[in-house]
């Protein structure tokens, strides 16, 4: 007599674990400290030239110094580079930090989570999705990474919201100061536009601290809730992998 064959067991694939978001945080952090560095060198670059301009502005052309006119020029291609250089690099970090932040949202909470973890990368290209899918991600990890993931308040989403508030503006005008810099054509209008850049340097100052401050404590509310090891009532604990890669214990692996 024969039997029916009992179905075959589906194959499971692997559970997602957690990845230690603390060394990228601190490539970040680095990273949009150099940023604030380069805003500072920027604003005192354009400050120089808008007092170079006043002065060739009010004075007669005889009076014109183009030693201190060349200076300023260069002093505000040279900061506007590093600036450039130190934004491509942050912003490919901090994309990378983002994801792994949103790696480990999926492990904490899941179920709090509206997108797929493939969108904390591509939300950021989407023209005017990027305005507000990167940060609808950012609010369900902050929950994800809070110690109840359904309480009704998310911690540090005040920081969230004033520091995208900040992020947008400054962007924005940032684009309008570059234009209006660009577009000058007599000494008044560079001296107008350096004002421009100035307060424009101010804002992305502001951006930048407030992301910092954003990276650094999402960072540590995830170490620190890994650590103590909460999970969402009848969801297992993860299983994270030992530092000597055998998968034993132990907590968040620090990155190499």
């Amino acid at each position: 007599m024969t039997h029916p064959s009992l179905p075959e067991r589906p194959m499971l694939g692997p559970l997602p674990v957690l990845r230690s978001p603390i060394g990228l945080a601190h490539a970040v952090t680095a990273l949009l400290a150099f940023v604030i560095v380069a805003d500072v060198l920027g604003f005192g670059a354009a400050a120089y030239m808008r007092s170079v301009m006043g002065d060739v502005a009010s004075g007669g052309p005889g009076d014109v110094d183009m030693g201190a006119v060349d200076r300023a020029d260069w002093a505000v291609v040279a900061t506007s580079g590093m600036y450039m250089l130190g934004l491509l690099g942050t912003a490919t970090l901090f994309i990378i930090w983002f994801h792994r932040v949103r790696h480990n949202a999926e492990v904490f909470a899941p179920d709090v989570q509206r997108r797929t973890p493939g969108w904390a990368i591509g939300g950021w290209f989407i023209p005017f999705a990027n305005l507000f899918v990167p940060r609808g991600i950012a609010k369900d990890v902050l929950r994800a990474s809070q110690p109840d993931p359904y309480a009704s308040e998310v911690r540090h989403q005040g920081l969230l919201n004033a520091w995208w508030g900040v992020w947008i503006a400054s962007n924005i005008f940032d684009r309008f100061a570059t234009d209006r810099y660009d577009e000058a054509s007599d000494p008044q209008a560079v001296h107008d536009a350096a004002g421009w850049l100035m307060t424009g340097s101010v804002l992305d100052i502001v951006s930048a601290v407030l992301a910092l401050l954003f990276v650094r404590r999402l960072t540590a509310a995830q170490n620190d809730k890994a650590m103590a090891g909460r999970m969402p009532p009848g969801q297992p604990a993860p299983q994270y992998p030992a530092a000597d890669g055998t998968g034993a214990g132990g907590g968040p692996v620090p990155d190499a």
